[in-house]
């Protein structure tokens, strides 16, 4: 079902919304695309740009007429090779600087009222020095409280701490030393300049992977969302089905306090059961708990996969007095669903009330993606991935895939808002991007695959997409690549050995891990790389077992059959 027609003649710029909100596009696209925002006290919206470049890396838009729609557009920034990374994971206002971030390093500009483009250099405000190629999860988002500090996370370099990493059946390391400088929250004074992480404190520690993360001015209190690990069906065929692979673990909604644990790499949540359970590189089988009762839970489990890419807690009174004080999320919506329909690609809001949830979470914003089902994450027009309010109380959000940024006001009643204005945002959890997956109807594999393409949709579709046209910033495309169609000895020694770093495609950076293959057999991997270089608009010839068992026997003999093939833009 598709939802939409042209979208720039839909109401609400295609956006489906509860009753009496309404939408306007402020800028339809912006080439370099869109990651994070944030509003000045003079109305002035930076946006942090994905792909960007030597001549821009940061978008500042302005609206001269106040009819929503921005007339300005200008690009600075990028002259730092850091600055010019497609990660960026943070932008915030805060103490007259606008503060964002790269893969790797905070920065921030001195803001002065009325001047649009900051003047002079970028200044670093941290830095991670941790050697370059070896993270799986470098985002850097932050958050201020209100002494005077700054949150930066640094994320796990691995999806489940095993050694060798993302190894079907390979045990984690324990205790898990990435838990040392990795996998936490550190805190750092948000006005020094040049720091690294021994210059910050470690505030909290067991979470994978963050990009959404605000301070609640509330209760005073530092919250995020984490992403949760994958490849459950890949790594552990023998414990979890598809479906389960698919809707687990939790992306963990979490109230972040000093000291505390949230458990990875031993731990996941599982939003079904409600409860943390042991992860199977630990022992675990998806139902035994063990040490997994002495972390913390979430306050919130939302379904697997689901990318929690922003998270902010609304001030403002132009909003209904129930959204006062609540958190609204932006889901940048899953990649590795299959063989089940994506997932996410929504602004969702949960209700507080004196710094607790208050509700269920609630489904604020959704249309981003205008198709139901979303089969591959290219299907989807748009997604969802930052948002932040202005001095009026509008709300913006941004889209990654063609930079879009959306305003959203409030035009009726305020005292009237309730459950009626919520009805038709409740009803669309029924549809395949929101609901759970029936295990057989939404089951998109053919009963009929064989061979390459049965293998390669079992393991290499959930991060390049049954179109093969992968996603973007993370897993790169298939598709016209000399990656695939080239050397056969170098894709073979990709998908034996895997691939860490910067990959750059077509003009494209990635960043994605690709994880090594050599528990497939000789004819598996000859026949889902004879498949890759013959579909999705290749035309390169067979890959035969022969070459395949001649590489991995020169590898063996040599020992190196699992040291990972390591690229780089720079």
């Amino acid at each position: 079902m598709c939802f939409v027609q042209c979208e720039k003649e839909l109401p609400n710029g295609g956006l489906f919304l509860p009753d009496d909100f309404s939408a306007v596009i402020v800028v339809d696209a912006i080439d370099e695309t869109v990651r994070h925002m944030a509003v000045t006290d003079d109305n002035l919206l930076y946006a942090k740009l994905r792909n960007a470049h030597e001549d821009a890396s940061i978008a500042v838009l302005q609206d001269t007429d106040n009819d929503g729609e921005a007339d300005v557009v200008k690009k600075f920034g990028g002259n730092s090779q850091r600055e010019k990374w497609s990660y960026a994971t943070a932008m915030r206002v805060y103490n007259g600087y606008i503060y964002f971030s790269s893969d790797l390093v905070v920065y921030r500009y001195k803001l002065k009222p009325g001047i649009l483009i900051p003047e002079g250099e970028a200044e670093v405000v941290v830095i991670d020095d941790h050697e370059h190629g070896k993270h799986e999860h470098i985002g850097k988002p932050i958050a201020f409280d209100n002494k005077g500090n700054i949150f930066v996370p640094f994320g796990a370099p691995s999806n489940a701490c095993q050694d060798p990493k993302r190894t079907p059946g390979a045990p984690g390391l324990d205790p898990c030393p990435q838990l040392e400088d990795h996998a936490g929250i550190w805190r750092f004074d948000a006005n020094k300049l040049g720091q690294t992480q021994k210059d910050g404190y470690k505030y909290a520690s067991g979470i994978r992977s963050l990009v959404a993360m605000d301070w609640n001015p509330v209760d005073q209190e530092l919250y995020a969302v984490m992403h949760g690990r994958d490849d459950l069906l890949r790594l552990w065929p023998n414990k979890f089905s598809p479906r389960e692979s698919a809707l687990l673990p939790s992306e963990e909604f979490m109230k972040v306090t000093e000291g505390s644990h949230f458990g990875w790499p031993y731990c996941y949540y599982d939003q079904i059961k409600g409860k943390k359970v042991l992860a199977p590189e630990y022992g675990g089988d998806g139902q035994i708990i063990g040490r997994c009762a002495d972390y913390v839970d979430p306050i919130i489990g939302f379904p697997g996969h689901w990318a929690p890419n922003d998270l902010v807690f609304y001030e403002g009174d132009a909003f209904p007095a129930r959204y006062k004080n609540g958190a609204f999320i932006a889901f940048h919506g899953s990649t590795n669903r299959a063989p089940y329909p994506q997932s996410g690609y929504i602004v969702g809001f949960v209700p507080f009330k004196d710094g607790k949830p208050s509700g269920e979470w609630e489904v604020f914003a959704d249309g981003f993606a205008g198709v139901d089902p979303i089969v591959s994450v290219n299907d989807a027009k748009h997604r969802p991935m930052g948002i932040t309010f202005g001095p009026d109380g509008g709300m913006y959000i941004s889209d990654s895939v063609e930079g879009r940024i959306w305003k959203i006001t409030y035009d009726g009643n305020r005292s009237n808002f309730g459950e009626t204005q919520l009805a038709k945002m409740e009803a669309r959890k029924l549809l395949s991007h929101i609901r759970s997956p029936d295990e057989i109807e939404d089951n998109l594999m053919k009963d009929d695959m064989v061979g390459g393409e049965s293998t390669y949709y079992r393991y290499c579709s959930a991060c390049h997409q049954q179109n093969g046209k992968g996603a973007g910033g993370r897993f790169p495309p298939l598709v016209g690549t000399e990656w695939v169609t080239g050397d056969k000895e170098r894709l073979i020694k990709v998908l034996l050995n895997g691939m860490e770093g910067s990959l750059e495609v077509d003009g494209k950076v990635y960043n994605g891990v690709m994880p090594q293959h050599a528990f497939l057999g000789d004819k598996e991997i000859a026949e889902v790389l004879t498949y890759i270089r013959s579909n999705f608009g290749n035309d390169a010839d067979a890959i035969s077992t022969d070459e395949v068992k001649s590489i991995r026997k020169i590898q063996e003999d040599s020992g190196d059959s699992i040291v990972p093939i390591r690229v780089s833009t720079e």
